[in-house]
């Protein structure tokens, strides 16, 4: 039923984007960036590092080298952290089909250009000229609760529905149900910005703020991230959906999401630098924070609870002051 897959990127998702694929009866390359991580992954077939417990299934082959990446091919599922996706497309390009269909699951905002996970795709591979389907897979989908085989349910978005269908059906699990969804823009967005809200919920459960202050935070930081996606011409039901609402509130409740246990390291008082030193692999609400801050003003969207985590993250605030600050905002209806 199924072709040979390639998974770049061998951090959580990457690796249980391979498993999951091997078990559909895909052949499965999963491609390293570091020769010495890919050996040890091999001969091992456990990635201790970023999914222990979890054994790769035989239909899975590790692999360093750049030419044997992609070779062969019928789909290629991008795994890496937004912020070093251009560097490690960019070692890729020179062997990578032009027609060779393509699905992101990260989330997140390159700070240099603002760009969404797919866009990176598109602006390293096909430049002006979009030659291949691209989609983006999203929502609640903390990695060590698949590994379990526990269930949840994401959404696969792409303006190529025929592609959007392929991933479904490629990657839907019994424990994991996957939905199609057109509408990329919003799926990424939602998947990038709760990044932020999630690490002011770890602020919150930090500061032990309580129930009450999370609830609020949730509520108010998906009207923001709503109004900022909504400018930028993604649709309202996306932020209320498994992209938008489902994935914000898995990741600001979950206790082993990066996002979200930085921040309650910072609430507890850790400086940044202490707190992402401690973290488990790439914390990237960090950087994102900074560019959906640029992309709020250049839409003209407030996003009074980023930009605290902005202030909070550059030093200029600390975390209660900037509770004070988003508490006392002059009163108006809601909206």
């Amino acid at each position: 039923m199924n072709g040979e897959v390639a998974v770049i990127g061998d951090g959580a998702m990457g690796t249980l984007c391979a498993i999951m694929l091997a078990e559909n009866g895909c052949a499965v390359r999963l491609w390293s960036a570091f020769p010495a991580a890919a050996e040890r992954l091999e001969r091992e077939r456990e990635n201790t590092r970023f999914l222990p417990g979890r054994r790769l299934d035989d239909g899975v082959r590790v692999t360093a080298d750049d030419a044997d990446a992609l070779d062969g091919a019928e789909l290629a599922v991008s795994a890496v952290p937004t912020q070093f996706m251009r560097d490690v497309w960019r070692r890729l390009a020179p062997t990578c089909p032009p027609d060779l269909p393509l699905c992101s699951v990260a989330k997140g905002i390159e700070n240099a250009t603002l760009l969404r996970p797919t866009q990176i795709l598109r602006d390293v591979l096909d430049g002006a000229e979009p030659t291949r389907p691209i989609a983006a897979l999203s929502g609640p989908s903390v990695a060590p609760e698949l590994a379990d085989r526990l269930p949840a349910t994401v959404v696969v978005a792409s303006d190529d529905q025929v592609l959007a269908r392929r991933v479904q059906e490629l990657m839907s699990r019994p424990y994991l149900r996957i939905y199609t969804n057109a509408d990329l823009v919003g799926v990424e967005l939602a998947g990038a910005t709760k990044n932020v809200i999630a690490i002011a919920a770890g602020i919150l459960d930090g500061l032990a703020a309580g129930c009450n202050a999370k609830a609020a935070l949730l509520t108010r930081g998906l009207a923001e991230i709503s109004r900022l996606g909504l400018a930028m011409g993604a649709r309202a039901d996306t932020f209320s959906g498994l992209a938008g609402a489902g994935d914000l509130v898995t990741t600001c409740f979950s206790p082993v999401g990066r996002n979200r246990s930085f921040g309650q390291a910072v609430g507890a008082g850790k400086t940044v630098d202490e707190a992402l030193a401690a973290a488990a692999g790439v914390v990237e609400g960090v950087a994102t924070t900074a560019g959906v801050i640029e992309l709020a003003a250049r839409h003209g969207v407030d996003m009074p609870i980023t930009q605290a985590v902005r202030d909070v993250l550059g030093g200029r605030r600390g975390c209660a002051e900037a509770i004070d600050e988003l508490m006392t905002r002059p009163l108006k209806a809601e909206c």
